[in-house]
């Protein structure tokens, strides 16, 4: 699914987060130490390479809702931008939080003059923040986010799965229609 809004594409699609050779930076779904780990995280460092560990070395800690970036090394992506998505039930409070996780990270990209920002469903893995919760967060954040844009053009959100895929869309759906009445 994809909608132009504000001059900024937002599209949700299906795919492998460290797969994106189209777009500027790809977002991590981190640890707070920044290393390599399961999921998503995992993912990007086994693609990116171990110099990508010892730039991220010299960045971390990080908080949920924080963001950083570092280059993409082996990855086809000239940037990597990773957020701290809280854990559900512990980090508090949770949406609070993970909608930071995107607009700190759109931010940051704006900051660096990318043109182009693919997102996976922060914190919906292992930190355990239900699928429909945290697609809600995600798609409201990006599209009050993208209205601010000057240079992001592209935001993707990448779903590992086609269940997860449909339940984004179907938000996104619901979501743009309300906001055509005014959110």
């Amino acid at each position: 699914m994809k909608k132009e809004i504000a001059g900024v594409t937002v599209e949700i699609s299906k795919g492998n987060i460290a797969a994106q050779p189209d777009v500027t930076a790809v977002v991590n779904a981190a640890n707070a130490r920044l290393m390599p780990g399961g999921g998503v995280a995992g993912a990007i460092h086994r693609a990116a390479g171990p110099e990508l560990a010892e730039e991220c070395r010299s960045l971390a800690p990080i908080k949920p809702g924080e963001a950083v970036l570092t280059g993409g090394y082996n990855l086809p992506n000239q940037h990597i931008i990773h957020v701290l998505g809280p854990v559900y039930g512990k980090d508090k409070p949770e949406n609070e939080l993970l909608a930071a996780c995107y607009r700190s990270a759109l931010q940051l990209a704006e900051e660096h003059r990318v043109s182009s920002v693919a997102f996976p469903a922060v914190s919906t893995g292992a930190f355990g923040y239900p699928v429909e919760e945290a697609g809600e967060v995600a798609v409201k954040t990006i599209l009050q986010t993208v209205k601010s844009l000057q240079h992001v053009k592209l935001v993707r959100l990448i779903l590992y799965s086609e269940k997860h895929l449909a339940i984004y869309n179907k938000i996104f759906t619901r979501l743009l229609h309300n906001a055509q009445r005014g959110f």
